[in-house]
């Protein structure tokens, strides 16, 4: 569960940083927004790392990278409806649900462990 937290935590901090400056930033030259860019990506990257190594073992490393982009999804249609004040359309719906669907087989079967 704190691979997931950790992830969701990470996960919010990348979205400000990739996105974040489209909605305040276009007064800024691109060197400004790529390094406060760079500064908030730098505390995903201090949650993101450790919770991939608290989650590896617990889940494989496909497993790890699908877990991610789910969670970034689902942050990322949170900040989109709410801080960018984007409408959710169905077509995204749809490509959201196949994702999901993507999700599911990674997870519905044993996975090998990892390579010696």
């Amino acid at each position: 569960m704190s691979t997931i937290f950790l992830l969701v935590l990470s996960n919010i901090f990348m979205t400000f940083a990739w996105y974040g400056h489209l909605k305040y930033g276009h007064a800024w030259p691109l060197w400004k927004a790529v390094l406060v860019s760079w500064a908030i990506a730098l505390c995903e990257y201090c949650l993101a790392v450790p919770a991939n190594r608290l989650g590896y073992g617990k889940f494989s490393g496909f497993q790890l990278k699908f877990i991610q982009e789910v969670v970034t999804l689902v942050i990322f249609v949170v900040f989109a409806v709410t801080f960018l004040k984007e409408k959710l359309t169905w077509n995204y719906l749809v490509a959201f649900a196949f994702l999901g669907l993507a999700a599911f087989f990674a997870f519905a079967f044993k996975a090998p462990g990892p390579a010696a």
